[in-house]
């Protein structure tokens, strides 16, 4: 009997030897940016703006330089973006069941309720703007924030020249990000400083949600930030226009909300003092992020954990005489997307062509999730492994609305469609990557412009795209 015992206690103790050899779970953290374009970070090429917390992600990890998102079916292209990155379907399959997740076989196939069959804990924090509630898909909750910050008629159609300074970017009393009395980037840091303090403590993986609205306007930031940023430093961007002239056909005129913001036609001015707010409020982002990966630091956390970076979406600010993100041109559908993390390298760029929604895919990878077949993106770390090296994707998939705008991008070309108004265009992005020399006229790009728009057309049925551009197609070409 005694021998008997000894052996099962020899046993349960190589069984604790096994236990503790193996490799501890990495941890996760998704920091999400809202509005933020891909050349809103100095690392990727713009030297006006300040983000060396940014910038040392790219340093330290990989940098895929041409991430992605589909659009959206109405104004707010958040909301699109981030029902795909929920759910993992493609944009028209995730509008289907984004206003079903009071039912529990769509609730058990999001995100974070994959990670939890893996043993992680869940925390969410910010803006969120999905339907299903977060209370019923995370473990742990803080802040739940709305779609944008609450804004005032005052932020609106301004300036108008440069004597019109009542709206301030530090005016507390105009709301906006400082309802409730702080910032609320700042309010998202703190939850997130919390919950690593309490992570720190126990034993389980964690995965972290953390939302910023920021940069979306209204873009409010304290003062010292916006002085970082002196006007007379502020270029007009290359592609300025004082007005888009396909606004009204594509479904961003006048009476769009984000269009609304500076005064129409669009002056240089304006568009200098939209986007110095727009870099100080994004350099504010800067230093919350900073605070986080600190704190991260100082637990001992970093070495193992994956940390994500990129935005919902990019933004116009002044380009093509837009203002908003309800465009096909890469400035509101191409946003920064680094990884840093256990084995990944360091100072890497990837041009290969990815979606942004690549980083829910990527994470059911890393905590060893067999990926369900409704997902419907890819993992990234075959080619952060270069396992493979050219895009998972055949073509990248474009949309706004049920019949304003598509567009499909592949091998540096990109076809946009105005379906209202039959308007075809055509871009050659390595000779003109600022979109601005529509080439769809030129009797030598016929040939390319056919077989992108048969693409394009193939590409909405694997999409589920209803628009019937086949006539167009017809009449066009």
């Amino acid at each position: 009997m005694n021998q008997l015992k000894y052996l099962i206690y020899l046993n349960a103790i190589f069984l604790l030897f096994i236990i503790g050899c193996k490799e501890e779970k990495p941890n996760i953290i998704f920091l999400f940016s809202d509005d933020q374009s891909f050349k809103a970070v100095h690392a990727l090429g713009n030297d006006e703006i300040i983000t060396p917390t940014m910038d040392k992600l790219a340093e330290e990890g990989i940098t895929f330089t041409h991430a992605y998102n589909m659009g959206g079916w109405n104004g707010a292209v958040c909301v699109a973006s981030r029902a795909m990155l929920i759910s993992g379907r493609s944009i028209w399959r995730a509008q289907q069941i984004s206003d079903h997740y009071s039912k529990n076989e769509d609730i058990d196939k999001t995100w974070p309720k994959l990670m939890q069959t893996a043993g992680y804990d869940t925390y969410m924090t910010g803006k969120w703007h999905v339907n299903a509630k977060p209370k019923d898909i995370f473990n742990h909750v803080g802040h739940v924030l709305r779609g944008m910050p609450w804004d005032t008629p005052e932020g609106y159609n301004r300036p108008q020249n440069v004597n019109d300074t009542l709206w301030q970017p530090w005016k507390k009393e105009f709301g906006g990000y400082w309802k409730g009395g702080k910032h609320w980037s700042e309010v998202v840091k703190d939850d997130a400083l919390s919950f690593i303090d309490s992570a720190a403590l126990k034993e389980k993986p964690f995965f972290m949600y953390i939302a910023f609205n920021a940069p979306h306007d209204p873009r409010q930031s304290p003062k010292e930030y916006v002085d970082m940023y002196p006007l007379e430093n502020i270029a007009v961007p290359e592609s300025y226009m004082p007005t888009y002239p396909y606004a009204e056909t594509m479904g961003a005129d006048q009476n769009l909300r984000d269009e609304k913001l500076a005064p129409f036609p669009r002056t240089e001015y304006s568009v200098k003092v939209n986007r110095q707010e727009y870099y100080a409020i994004t350099s504010h982002l800067d230093d919350q992020i900073k605070d986080i990966l600190d704190a991260l630091a100082k637990k001992g956390l970093k070495e193992n954990t994956y940390i994500f970076f990129t935005s919902d979406h990019g933004l116009a600010c002044g380009e093509h005489g837009l203002m908003g993100k309800q465009n096909m041109f890469d400035h509101s559908m191409r946003v920064p997307l680094m990884v840093v993390g256990p084995n990944i390298p360091k100072g890497k760029k990837i041009e290969a062509d990815v979606y942004l929604q690549d980083v829910m895919a990527t994470t059911l990878e890393i905590a060893e999730i067999e990926k369900p077949e409704y997902i419907e993106f890819n993992s990234l770390m075959n080619l952060a492994n270069e396992t493979r090296t050219k895009s998972n994707y055949e073509a990248i998939y474009g949309t706004y609305e049920k019949g304003s705008q598509r567009m499909i991008r592949k091998n540096n070309y990109k076809l946009i469609v105005y379906p209202k108004s039959q308007k075809v265009l055509l871009f050659d992005l390595e000779n003109d990557p600022l979109e601005l020399n529509d080439i769809s006229s030129d009797p030598a790009n016929s040939k390319k412009l056919k077989t992108l728009f048969k693409e394009l057309i193939q590409l909405q049925g694997t999409m589920g795209d209803e628009l019937d551009l086949k006539s167009i197609y017809e009449t066009k070409l």
